[in-house]
């Protein structure tokens, strides 16, 4: 049984337009208790004046099931040797003042041919991400609480602090992976990501804290050789992205992505800004199987999640979409989905739009709630208390243009 890393993180966020400033303080909890603090923390949120629990006793037919109720996840391990190896062994400082780049690479390079755990001790370690930290296949690159890897200031469009490039059964988990956003040194590129991964497979990401990356909090994608490799079950678990300038979480050509009790908030920067970006690198084959559950997704620049082109297979389900600047969700040319028991409220766009040649989505058993904030002129009658409604498209929360065989079923509506 893995142990619960426990976290130092308690965040405290303010607004100011496009800035944020993120504070954290010391909240004594596993950081997977701490993720799952703020979800549950998410559901009870008054609308209106009136809380969830209130408006379901309001309501002919009782809301979906509620998050609350949702078990976590329980990522897999991977298949790995005994072998454990400290990077501080291999000369890594962790004192924010050396560079241990090559301190890292060291000590994964000299695990023997069966894999095996580095350990990274609780310090702040300055990695060069122009050079990048390689993981190798069969390891668990384990971080403790208190174990940050910080990016070095640099200047280059495309730049990774950590790269899985052709590698299987790998776990990273634990500390913290801080971006250079804010110390960066050009103003151009948007491919400065935390974690990249190419064409790898069996895979598992787990109880970190991604943020301040000058592109994306995580990249999952296909190699960019010829022929190409995709990336194949890969699971992000008890994640936080945030703060990223370009993406939470880009998924690219990759087949089995999981996504469970996470978060992923506060995108500005650069567009598209989503918490989430399905997006195919233009070519086929696309990412298909994508699987979000139980996550928390705001306050991003765009969209919560987008779903655009060559993408089959999705679900988005008991998710916390809300306070996103575009929609909630947008499915562009996507085949193949189902969104259904999320809560998705106040968007500046629509809750869910399923747009431009999307084709055999389901949506249903979503709580919709105070969505198009920017488009407050629809003549639309007031849902107080809260409706259920079946097959209904609503301005405000759902849209469907130019796409065949959209299901809408019941979904449930309230406005202030």
């Amino acid at each position: 049984m893995r142990a619960r890393i426990p976290t130092r993180h308690e965040t405290k966020i303010e607004m100011n337009k496009d800035i944020v400033a993120r504070d954290e303080h010391d909240a004594r909890m596993p950081r997977r208790d701490f993720l799952r603090k703020s979800l549950l923390l998410a559901l009870p949120a008054t609308f209106g004046g009136m809380a969830t629990s209130a408006l379901a006793a309001t309501m002919s037919s009782p809301l979906p099931a509620s998050l609350s109720t949702t078990a976590l996840f329980n990522p897999p391990s991977r298949t790995r040797g005994s072998t454990e190896i400290s990077v501080r062994t291999f000369g890594a400082y962790g004192d924010a003042v050396h560079d241990d780049t090559a301190a890292f690479q060291r000590a994964i390079d000299a695990l023997p041919s069966g894999g095996g755990t580095v350990a990274v001790p609780a310090g702040t370690y300055v990695i060069d991400p122009t050079v990048m930290v390689r993981l190798r296949s069969s390891m668990h690159l384990r971080l403790a609480d208190g174990a940050v890897l910080k990016a070095k200031a640099n200047a280059a469009d495309r730049a990774y602090v950590l790269m899985l490039h052709k590698v299987s059964d790998v776990e990273i988990s634990g500390g913290e992976i801080e971006g250079d956003r804010d110390r960066h040194l050009a103003t151009t590129g948007q491919w400065g990501h935390g974690i990249m991964v190419r064409g790898a497979s069996r895979v598992t990401i787990r109880d970190m804290l991604i943020r301040k990356c000058w592109g994306d909090g995580i990249s999952i994608a296909a190699t960019t050789d010829v022929p190409k490799v995709i990336s194949v079950d890969i699971v992000v678990s008890n994640v936080a992205c945030v703060q990223n300038r370009r993406q939470g979480m880009s998924i690219g050509q990759a087949r089995g992505v999981k996504v469970y009790d996470s978060e992923f908030s506060y995108t500005s920067g650069i567009t598209p800004g989503c918490g989430i970006d399905i997006e195919s690198d233009y070519e086929n084959p696309g990412a298909a199987n994508t699987h979000i559950e139980n996550c928390l997704i705001r306050y991003n620049q765009g969209n919560g999640i987008q779903v655009y082109r060559r993408t089959n297979g999705t679900t988005i389900k008991r998710n916390v979409i809300e306070f996103n600047q575009g929609y909630g969700v947008l499915t562009i040319g996507a085949v193949t989905g189902y969104i259904g028991y999320n809560e998705i409220r106040n968007n500046d766009l629509i809750g869910v739009g399923i747009r431009a040649s999307s084709s055999d989505y389901a949506v249903g058993q979503n709580y919709f709630y105070n969505n198009a904030r920017r488009y407050r002129s629809y003549d639309m009658p007031k849902l107080s208390p809260a409706v259920a409604r079946t097959g209904n498209v609503l301005p405000r929360h759902t849209e469907v243009a130019n796409s065949t065989n959209i299901r809408i079923n019941t979904n449930y509506y309230y406005d202030k």
